[in-house]
């Protein structure tokens, strides 16, 4: 599932060597932090959340289909 963000992620921005996705079990449940360029949140985020709700959709899918869950967060930008 980390690897599922890590390359939507990755081919979304300008610069993919900022992407960085940590992926934590918290009560069986993943839990996926995503962290991208300051200039590229608009980019993930998109008009009214759009991409990054789409991004949640086939997460979730992916962890479905392997008998899990998983919820994906956008973290700002340090």
């Amino acid at each position: 599932m980390k690897e599922l963000i890590e390359y939507i992620a990755a081919s979304l921005v300008d610069d993919p060597t900022q992407v960085r996705v940590r992926q934590e079990w918290v009560g069986g449940k993943a839990r996926l932090e995503l962290w991208v360029a300051k200039e590229d949140m608009g980019r993930i985020i998109g008009k009214s959340g759009r991409v990054a709700n789409a991004m949640r959709v086939l997460l979730r899918v992916a962890a479905a289909r392997e008998g899990k869950q998983a919820t994906l967060d956008v973290m700002e930008p340090r």
